[in-house]
């Protein structure tokens, strides 16, 4: 992601590592950048899925010591508020500058309507398959929330279901749209060449 563009950046968290994408979203958000993450709760975390379970409720077990429920860390649980609060981490969000680089940021679980038209796009340094040593082990973010109280995983993944047939149904409908045009160009070859003979 070395060049910057003036329209928004569609990534798709599937098979990426939560804090190295984090961080390499992190650097372009400040540096001006749009982006926009879908399908967060296919983000991985590396590490089995009891050590990061583990994890999540010794952060839980964090509250502010005076007032509980109005002050202290927030735990949220949804996987595109997970990927916020590590981008959030790496970005002065305190300061308007940092703030301004969290406006440009929107995270999505799923693929909601304006983006499953758009070009998707996969940041290599932070996939799992290129970054994690083969035979380590991993736990998806999907599974980590559902564990701790998030509780849109089945809507999620009915949703995406859906969507998954209808992309399907329009792939094969644009495959064959661009055969039949191919088949056309081809017809008319021999008739295009007579009209070139007479200086068309």
């Amino acid at each position: 992601m070395a060049t910057f563009s003036s329209t928004p950046i569609v990534i798709d968290g599937k098979g990426h590592l939560l804090g190295r994408l984090a961080s390499i979203i992190a650097k372009q958000v400040l540096s001006g950048q749009k982006i926009v993450v879908v399908r967060c709760e296919e983000i991985n975390i590396s590490g089995s899925f009891f050590r990061n379970k583990l994890r999540y409720h010794n952060f839980l077990h964090k509250r502010h010591i005076v007032n509980p429920k109005k002050s202290g860390p927030f735990h949220h649980r949804a996987p595109s508020k997970i990927l916020f609060r590590a981008i959030r981490g790496m970005v002065p969000h305190k300061t308007a500058r940092g703030a301004a680089a969290l406006e440009r940021l929107k995270l999505f679980e799923g693929v909601p309507p304006p983006y499953d038209r758009k070009k998707r796009m996969v940041v290599p340094e932070a996939l799992r398959v290129l970054r994690l040593k083969p035979g380590r082990k991993y736990c998806t973010v999907k599974r980590l929330s559902h564990e701790v109280g998030w509780g849109y995983k089945d809507v999620v993944d009915r949703l995406e279901e859906k969507r998954k047939i209808k992309a399907q149904a329009f792939h094969e409908r644009k495959i064959a749209a661009i055969k039949l045009r191919q088949k056309a160009v081809s017809d008319a070859s021999p008739s295009i060449g007579k009209l070139a003979e007479y200086g068309y």
